[in-house]
């Protein structure tokens, strides 16, 4: 799925709303709901661009460790399995 804002328009968009624009306004002019708004603020809030790089790194690098751990796991299983039926 291709996100249509990067993370430094979302919390570009989030300080506007810090520096007192109206979040409906907000939403209309650049085209996004109140509830994709409210997600980002639960996500973002607080954080600057460079917080956000780093998330998304550390979002990649644990999807990479996961698959990692995983493909482990299934090889020890096989191992095992074969170990048993001798």
């Amino acid at each position: 799925m291709k996100k249509r804002f990067s993370e430094e328009q979302i919390i570009g968009f989030l300080k506007e709303a810090d520096a007192g624009v109206p979040i409906k306004e907000l939403c209309r002019r650049h085209g996004f709901s109140d509830a994709s708004y409210y997600l980002w603020r639960s996500k973002f809030g607080g954080m600057d661009v460079s917080d956000a790089k780093r998330l998304k790194a550390l979002e990649v690098e644990n999807a990479r460790l996961k698959k990692m751990l995983a493909e482990s796991l299934l090889e020890t299983e096989v191992i095992r399995e074969v170990l048993r039926k001798k």
